[in-house]
């Protein structure tokens, strides 16, 4: 079949998405137009980026492919994917926002006052995004050769490329528009062809060939080995785990207010119930028609593949092309929001070359493409885990990390910074271990294996008692400012209140020798007119 018109239709989207951007460069003159667009995306605006941003190769492709291969049990996946949103909306969206923080180091800063929960916290984003940025660019990959044969490498540097040209110029205010189109693509991408391919399934007689997988497995839940095990782990890593990706949480940060972050993540649950119905419907018609793909160990490309089983000629090259160009926007999408969240922490803490604004932007910028070329070099030596596994696996990272921190700093008071640390360097560190080896292909038997398969099970649940009987041990060492911190948080903005003063703008232009007391705390983002009385032994001057 002749799949020139998906290239083009592939080079389109990308035209058109630096187009966007272009139009957000004009909008881009501050820092904080670069980090989260100056607090005044609008609602509906904000959870069309957000969703699109989040429906990533997983949710484009990966998601029919695991339908396809493994049945009703990976239902879990759409399900567990759109109620974490639904956790983020109950428990953290509107005190997020009214935190005042650009990211989630700068919230952990603001919390626990500690120095090294910040660096803990930024290893931890980088690390979280670079895990999600291989499966974005496995996925652009598998995508272009599908549909021309070319090696893998091609379609993930054509999206490294065109992630690039779009975050660079704009910083947020261009991604925030890119991604807001990319969600309305995606979505039509998929319904569009839709109509026709049901049709012709319609118009099929006979059983479904069964392949390479059992029709008992694939229509019963919960058979085979630890199934119920794994089928709890993927739901606690993708309810939770949504919380703790910093590409999601970073959004949250561009509302005007709690109450817009609010009605945000009520607007992004709509966009995602809308659009979770369609690539389940995708993979129970790959059942019926590329049933083969599981057997050639190519079930992610069941999408892309569809038409070319139900339809001969121009029919099925214009359908291929309009799903190809939805697959790329899910690439590119994702791509650009993960490169924004992770090159702002890798610019603000753990690099700072200079200071000040033009200083700021220019290493935001060379940031920007030592993350692209990291993920592309880890998406080369890594082994071919399936797109929708991989994030997965990321998702559990974050819901053993970010998330326990995020809920009992938000809303038990008795979070200390030890306790913090402790509780994500654990969590962190089991859940960590697991995708490195899942992703580059370290076998291991038993129970052990399957662990390492669904970590979130164990590490989740130990994350949470690491932090809780660390803190207990720890009180005395609890966050001076913690009172007014909590204020800050629940308070809704129209009332006066005394919410502290800390200003995370003061922590990026802070001198590097800036002092630290001895205990790892550290408040440089906070005006000394606002600070409560020091209890006796400590110091904390600003640099």
């Amino acid at each position: 079949m002749n799949n020139s018109a998906s290239i083009v239709a592939v080079i389109l989207v990308s035209i058109a998405s630096l187009v966007v951007g272009a139009f957000g460069l004009r909008l881009s003159r501050t820092m904080s137009d670069f980090y989260v667009a100056s607090r005044g995306v609008s609602p509906v605006l904000n959870a069309s980026a957000i969703s699109g941003e989040y429906l990533s190769a997983a949710s484009f492709l990966g998601v029919a492919g695991l339908i396809l291969a493994r049945g009703v049990d990976m239902l879990w996946l759409p399900i567990g994917w759109t109620a974490g949103y639904l956790l983020l909306l109950v428990f953290v969206a509107a005190p997020l926002r009214r935190s005042g923080a650009y990211t989630l180091p700068d919230f952990a800063q603001l919390r626990l006052e500690s120095v090294v929960a910040r660096r803990v916290s930024s290893l931890l984003v980088v690390a979280i995004g670079l895990l999600y940025l291989i499966p974005q660019f496995q996925g652009a990959g598998l995508t272009l050769r599908t549909l021309t044969g070319a090696p893998s490498w091609v379609g993930q540097l054509a999206v490294a490329v065109v992630v690039c040209l779009n975050v660079l110029p704009g910083g947020m205010r261009s991604v925030t528009l890119v991604q807001a189109f990319h969600y309305w693509l995606k979505l039509l991408a998929l319904l569009t062809p839709l109509f026709l391919l049901l049709g012709a399934v319609g118009d099929r007689t006979g059983d479904p060939d069964v392949g390479a997988v059992f029709v008992r497995d694939w229509v019963e839940p919960l058979q085979g080995d630890h199934a119920l095990y794994l089928t709890y782990s993927l739901v606690l890593a993708t309810f939770f785990g949504t919380m703790g990706l910093p590409h999601v949480v970073v959004r949250f940060y561009t509302n005007p207010d709690g109450r817009a972050a609010r009605r945000t993540t009520l607007s992004v649950l709509v966009l995602l119930s809308a659009f979770y119905l369609l690539p389940v419907v995708y993979g129970v018609i790959g059942r019926y028609v590329a049933s083969d793909l599981v057997a050639a160990g190519r079930a992610d490309s069941v999408v892309l593949e569809l038409p070319s089983r139900l339809f001969d000629g121009p029919v099925a090259e214009g359908l291929t092309a309009v799903l190809a160009a939805g697959a790329f926007a899910a690439f590119l999408s994702t791509s650009t929001g993960l490169v924004v969240s992770v090159a702002g922490v890798v610019s603000q803490d753990l690099v700072r070359w200079g200071a000040g604004h033009r200083q700021g932007i220019r290493t935001f910028r060379l940031t920007t493409v030592a993350v692209v070329a990291g993920a592309l070099l880890l998406t080369v030596v890594s082994a071919g885990v399936p797109v929708a596994h991989a994030v997965e696996l990321t998702f559990a990272v974050a819901a053993s990390t970010f998330c326990p921190m995020l809920l009992l700093g938000i809303w038990w008071r008795g979070l200390t910074s030890r306790g913090a640390i402790a509780g994500m360097v654990v969590g962190g560190g089991l859940s960590m271990g697991a995708v490195v080896t899942t992703i580059f292909g370290i076998a291991a038997g038993g129970w052990f294996g399957v662990v390492l398969t669904q970590p979130a099970a164990v590490s989740v649940p130990l994350a949470f008692a690491t932090m809780v009987l660390v803190s207990l041990a720890t009180r005395s060492r609890a966050p001076e400012h913690v009172a007014q911190t909590m204020v800050r948080l629940h308070a809704p903005e129209h009332i006066d209140l005394n919410r502290g003063s800390f200003h995370p703008e003061r922590w990026y232009r802070r001198p590097p020798s800036a002092e630290v007391t001895a205990d790892g705390t550290q408040h440089p983002a906070y005006d000394r007119a606002g600070e409560t009385a020091r209890r006796p032994g400590t110091t904390a001057r600003r640099g």
